[in-house]
């Protein structure tokens, strides 16, 4: 059974759960995933707006593409995780990155969240038209390497990351 959670654009409605979530984080001492939790958020508006521009290519560091960012809501009130969707593959992302990459909140994890901010992005990664997806992770994540399944097109070592990383094809699902 899916959990109750849609994949929602950012909006300032639930900006205390979204700050919520990367306090959780950040008081576990956890890596922020995807990159796009490091953004400054005490101006919530612009970070909004920082949002919406990255989406449509706007104002990005040189060496990225454009990329759109998705909350995937509980019950409409809880920010559970967070998703990026790639528009476009450069050379470091099919290195490691890859179209979709995603966080659930510490406390909501082995819940089924991930499977569904997954199978919710596929959706969404196909409408912008992106028919099969390269999801990336590190083969020792142990929660991630089920979630994604998929096809396993290849893994490398990253010496600069010491870690191998495998990179998985992924369509969308039609459910």
């Amino acid at each position: 059974m899916s959990p109750n959670a849609e994949l929602l654009s950012p909006t300032a409605a639930l900006q205390d759960s979204y700050r919520s979530l990367v306090s959780e984080v950040l008081r576990l001492e956890e890596d922020l995933v995807p990159f796009v939790l490091k953004f400054d958020h005490h101006d919530f508006d612009a970070m909004l707006a920082r949002l919406a521009e990255c989406s449509r290519g706007i104002g990005l560091p040189t060496g990225f593409v454009p990329h759109s960012t998705f909350w995937l809501v509980r019950d409409g009130i809880e920010v559970v995780g967070v998703s990026n969707i790639r528009h476009s593959l450069n050379p470091m992302l099919r290195r490691e990155g890859g179209n979709i990459g995603y966080g659930i909140r510490p406390s909501a994890r082995r819940q089924g969240f991930g499977v569904e901010i997954l199978r919710q992005s596929l959706r969404r990664a196909a409408d912008i038209g992106i028919a099969n997806a390269l999801v990336t992770c590190g083969k020792a994540n142990v929660g991630s390497v089920p979630v994604i399944g998929g096809v396993l097109e290849s893994e490398e070592y990253l010496p600069d990351r010491g870690e191998i990383v495998q990179r998985y094809r992924l369509g969308e699902d039609p459910a």
